[in-house]
């Protein structure tokens, strides 16, 4: 059994309140919470079933995380 150690995204959304969390990496892996702790269950959930209905081709593919930057612009 292989661990996958992946990258969240998650965000706040303004007009629900809601927490929106994805896997950037991960095709369709995204879920919704009311909290960040049932977020990070939810975010388990969905990698879970995600991996287990991709082939080992496909896991083996996904990308290596390398880091993250903030970009600032003046629109």
């Amino acid at each position: 059994m292989k661990v996958f150690n992946l990258i969240a995204h998650i965000e706040k959304d303004n007009h629900s309140g809601m927490y929106v969390g994805f896997f950037p990496s991960v095709p369709g892996a995204y879920t919704q919470a009311k909290t960040l702790d049932d977020l990070n269950i939810r975010m388990k959930e969905v990698l879970e079933l995600c991996l287990e209905t991709m082939s080992e081709k496909e896991r083996n593919e996904i990308p290596e995380f390398v880091g993250t930057q903030q970009i600032s612009v003046a629109v």
